[in-house]
């Protein structure tokens, strides 16, 4: 609680303070002189601009490799901001340059970066279950390139003919001006609720880069529409701006950095060996995750893991793609990351659960798939988190999907969880062999588990010649 609050008071401060100084600047005209520098303000802009442009494509593209949309949105939210504030920088007025552009220009551009950002960011607050994710999830590597090209002729028709639009004239015309703040505003309060939300369960420090990043948007858009022309008061809402792109970059770089190296990190991201991947994807924010779920249940450490490799192998036996590969391998290490709402004395029980008792463990899947949905994990990881106690027949948990209808991804991780359990020790009984879990899983085909699936695992068994346990100790 004290850390809730202290999270809260900062964050308040943060949007409060510039804001104070603004007002202060404005009520004291002797305080706030006039720093009347077109050429200053060109070079900085475009010059911050420029490079925030190029890491928010760098993040993009690593995005990809990462499978979390949220990501993907985030970088088209600052490749936004960057790519219309290099416009309203290039597109100052300056003394012996003479660049053809409607006059409007630099302040549409500043209003239209706003918006855009705060646009994208809105949309990486939504559940990656949603309808339009989903959608936009299946099309995630064309989304920065389309982006791209798409701002490219926004920044064209803006510069060539932002006088003759009038429904472009976001700041001069008083209705459009207000409207658009009261929306940028709108959008980013949800946007800071959402990810605080989140932030407060998991404590992953991109989540709050986020919260700060949308926060001082607002107070950017303020001093923006009210600030007075060269006023040091006015300069204040570049350097939110540009703050906002910093905070961004630092909180997905700390979120990913793994490696102890940014350069470690970066090769981290590119791994083509989903086994390796799962070593070099999984930020240290989502191991403590993991860490701190298996921690409580001294029976299941390292179930994770030996999971999500399980299911890797009876993957690559089925022929799944690399895409497929990767999601099961994030899905499967995540899978149980419900487990961490579920009390103690009946997680840890170590005699026979009551019904209300089954009740409460049975809903961890749920509890997963909500939190991971938040966290941007794409529609394939989903499936595994939230189905993966679906059985064959029917007769499995939470949604008592059957056949076909249980995704294929959950299908395979279903087969390697019970594996795992079975040759676990578990709070109330031993671990049992290989061959006496391989006899259950196999009694069990058609009825438990997809055919195919525990087809796949008997061919892994017996091809290798060796216990199937063996080749992930």
């Amino acid at each position: 609680m004290q850390n809730q609050t202290k999270t809260y008071i900062y964050l308040i401060l943060s949007m409060a303070v510039p804001l104070i100084v603004f007002c202060m600047l404005n009520a004291h005209s002797s305080w706030d002189y006039q720093f009347n520098s077109p050429s200053f303000h060109f070079y900085v802009v475009s010059i911050v601009s420029g490079a925030a442009f190029a890491l928010a494509v760098a993040i993009g593209i690593a995005a990809i490799r990462l499978r979390n949309l949220k990501i993907s949105f985030l970088s088209l939210s600052f490749v936004s901001l960057a790519a219309l504030f290099i416009v309203h920088g290039l597109s100052t007025p300056m003394d012996g340059m003479h660049m053809y552009h409607s006059s409007s220009v630099p302040s549409n551009a500043a209003q239209l970066s706003i918006l855009l950002a705060v646009l994208w960011l809105w949309m990486s607050s939504m559940s990656s279950d949603r309808r339009i994710i989903s959608w936009l999830s299946a099309h995630q590597r064309w989304l920065l390139p389309i982006w791209t090209l798409s701002l490219g002729a926004i920044c064209t028709v803006l510069w060539l003919f932002s006088d003759q639009l009038p429904w472009l004239q976001l700041k001069e015309e008083p209705v459009a001006r207000w409207s658009v703040s009261l929306l940028i505003a709108g959008l980013n309060l949800w946007t800071m609720y959402r990810y605080l939300e989140t932030y407060m369960s998991t404590r992953f420090p991109l989540q709050l880069a986020i919260v700060y990043s949308s926060g001082w948007m607002i107070a950017a858009q303020i001093i923006n529409v009210t600030g007075k022309l060269w006023m040091m008061s006015w300069w204040i809402y570049h350097l939110l701006l540009l703050a906002s792109i910093v905070a961004m970059i630092v909180g997905i770089y700390r979120q990913y950095q793994s490696a102890g190296s940014y350069t470690k990190s970066l090769k981290q991201l590119f791994q083509n060996d989903p086994k390796e991947w799962i070593h070099g994807y999984m930020s240290p924010a989502v191991h403590e995750l993991i860490r701190a779920t298996e921690t409580r249940d001294a029976y299941t450490a390292g179930h994770n893991y030996r999971v999500a490799l399980y299911a890797i192998q009876l993957g690559e036996e089925l022929g799944l793609s690399r895409d497929q590969l990767r999601a099961i391998a994030q899905g499967g290490i995540v899978h149980d990351i419900g487990k961490i709402s579920i009390p103690d004395h009946i997680l840890n029980k170590p005699g026979k659960l009551t019904p209300e008792e089954r009740q409460v463990i049975e809903k961890h899947p749920v509890t997963g798939f909500d939190l991971c949905r938040r966290l941007g994990f794409m529609q394939e990881e989903l499936t595994v988190i939230r189905s993966h106690h679906e059985r064959w027949d029917g007769s499995g948990y939470p949604d008592a999907l059957s056949g076909e209808n249980i995704p294929l991804l959950a299908r395979v991780t279903a087969v390697a969880d019970v594996y795992d359990a079975l040759t676990s020790s578990r709070s109330y009984r031993a671990a049992l062999s290989h061959e006496e879990a391989m006899g259950i899983i196999c009694k069990e085909r058609g009825k438990h588990f997809d055919p195919l699936c525990v087809d796949a695992l008997v061919r892994i068994a017996g091809e290798k010649g060796w216990a199937f346990k063996a080749s992930v100790s």
